[in-house]
């Protein structure tokens, strides 16, 4: 039987990414650990006490099935964002009180389980958890360990970039954070009329980066490069991708910096993607 393909399939990149987690963190001078983030209402030690807790959670929650206290009355999208922004800050708030010290030794004591635990998941079973950042109602395990090594990898270099640290900024560790962020693409332009045919064009420059190619038929998809011109095209320097399609930036900030030809309006609709949580 020939075996199924991953569309993205990042797995035995977790070890290595939280090894150069921990050795980061180890490296850090104690006023590194204060300096502003892109993340506008977390210093460096609020990203690292907020990855802390996400190894907990996985550990907890997805591995071990234990939810703890039940999930509110969740009315949409917004609903569930809203919830997570509370968890998410309710642990920061608590953690203020641990050192860097002690947050840098639990991150490195859970890392493991958790790349193991996401390494031990049949990719095409269904997932604990939806992707809605894509659109999706359900998802597989190969998307959702897509969208949780994004996850580590974008939170890991919130901190480095408050040091001019490029060193995750390159083809093995940055392709796949991008390639699975483009997957939010038919969902941002689910609104938006065109003409059967229509291609859009997104392309993220350097090596580490790619293009991206959204097609219109019954409804938007993503596809492989055709022959047909593109209608749009964007073009997004890769430093500053990531940015804003986490939400760090938006679209009014890059605009000297992005290029869109072809028509404008498909263009600038690229880049009100999203793809985290937020």
């Amino acid at each position: 039987m020939k075996q199924q393909k991953i569309p993205i399939d990042p797995r035995d990149l977790f070890h290595p990414l939280d090894k150069k987690l921990i050795e980061l963190l180890k490296s850090l001078s104690p006023s590194d650990w204060n300096n502003q983030t892109i993340a506008k209402e977390w210093k460096v030690k609020d990203v690292a006490s907020h990855l802390l807790d996400g190894n907990l959670r996985v550990l907890s929650l997805q591995r071990d099935q234990y939810f703890g206290d039940p999930m509110p009355e969740i009315n949409g999208y917004q609903d569930l964002v809203d919830w997570l922004n509370k968890l998410n800050a309710d642990w920061v708030n608590a953690s203020k009180r641990l050192s860097p010290q002690v947050i840098t030794m639990l991150l490195e004591l859970t890392g493991d389980m958790v790349s193991d635990y996401y390494c031990s998941l049949d990719p095409f079973d269904k997932a604990i958890f939806a992707v809605s950042w894509a659109g999706e109602d359900e998802s597989l395990n190969w998307m959702h360990i897509a969208r949780e090594y994004t996850e580590r990898w974008h939170h890991q270099q919130q901190i480095r970039d408050t040091i001019g640290d490029m060193s995750i900024m390159n083809k093995e560790y940055f392709y796949p954070v991008i390639d699975t962020f483009f997957m939010a693409l038919p969902h941002t332009f689910r609104s938006v009329e065109a003409d059967a045919g229509t291609i859009i064009e997104a392309q993220v420059t350097s090596d580490a980066g790619g293009a991206w190619y959204l097609e219109k038929s019954d409804k938007w998809r993503l596809v492989d490069r055709t022959d047909k011109s593109p209608d749009a095209i964007v073009t997004i320097p890769f430093d500053i991708s990531w940015k804003l399609f986490s939400k760090s930036l938006r679209p009014e900030e890059v605009m000297e910096k992005v290029e869109i030809s072809g028509n404008r309006k498909l263009g600038m609709q690229v880049l009100e993607m999203v793809s985290v949580m937020a």
